[in-house]
Order: structure tokens, then sequence, then C-alpha cells
């Protein structure tokens, strides 16, 4: 049975991609904090919210930069 009483916050590296981790503990080396602090299932909902493009930021700098951008 999952404890619905953990904290979470919404973090994200250096390619734009994002998770959730558990408030309590320290990030690890290349996450950093996106602000959100809350329940497993609003932490969630705000990275829908945030990433909506899936892809890796230096793959979108790469197809940026070949098609001209």
């Amino acid at each position: 049975m999952e404890n619905t009483n953990i904290q979470y916050k919404v973090v994200y590296n250096h390619e734009e991609q994002y998770s959730i981790w558990p408030a309590h503990r320290e990030l690890p080396n290349g996450w950093f904090e996106e602000g959100t602090i809350g329940e497993k299932e609003e932490c969630l909902q705000r990275i829908e919210e945030v990433w909506t493009d899936m892809r890796p930021l230096s793959l979108r700098k790469q197809l940026s930069k070949a098609e001209g951008n």
C-alpha cells in the first residue's frame, strides 16, 4: 500500500526532462527543483502542464539548427 502522505517535488535536468522526487531527500547531481511541492498526483499534473515536448533539449536545439531556426 502506497503512503499518500509523502510530499514530492517536481525536478528537471539540463535536458529539460522532468520527474518527481521525495521532498525530504537531497536531489541527485544534475537535477534542479522546478518549484512545485505537493502530493504525487499534484506533482505529476504539474509535469503534464510544463513538459509539453518530450524530446531532450539538445535534440530540440539540433533539429532547430538543422531547420535553420
